[in-house]
């Protein structure tokens, strides 16, 4: 459902913040070895959470990225809307378009009741849902996959 690139920045905004994320800048390198995730691709997507203010990055040897917020206040929705936009939240998953676009056009779609169902269900869990609270929940201690 969520795009790898959503998945990895999810994945590295969780390390960042449980590495006391806005005091400590970790290098690129770093995040994606102990990620295990291609170094290239991610800092992509970390560049685009910099530019939406989400994470701050600094050049250089002692450089690195950290988090611009508190982790309190970063929800998974922020992270959604950042990397694969709008479209899951609001496009029918059958034809072109929103779904109310769609239904200004044309019948809606036959699982559109369901799938609105689903999506309001999955919005609120990913605004109620805060990288302080995932971090609480994870136990990094344990190796935990992130």
């Amino acid at each position: 459902m969520l795009s790898n690139s959503c998945r990895y920045g999810i994945r590295a905004v969780i390390y960042l913040a449980s590495k006391d994320g806005r005091n400590n800048k970790i290098g690129i390198r770093q995040i994606s070895e102990d990620l295990k995730l291609p170094t290239p691709y991610l800092a992509k997507i970390l560049q685009n959470l910099v530019r939406h203010r989400i994470l701050s990055s600094t050049k250089g040897p002692n450089g690195g990225f950290s988090l611009l917020k508190k982790p309190e206040s970063i929800t998974l929705l922020d992270i959604v809307r950042i990397i694969d936009g709008e479209e899951l939240l609001t496009n029918c998953i059958i034809h072109n378009g929103s779904c109310n676009s769609v239904k200004k056009s044309m019948k809606p779609c036959p699982v559109h009741d369901d799938f609105t169902r689903i999506r309001t269900d999955l919005i609120n869990m990913f605004k109620g849902k805060t990288i302080a609270e995932i971090v609480k929940k994870a136990s990094y201690s344990e190796k935990i996959a992130i």
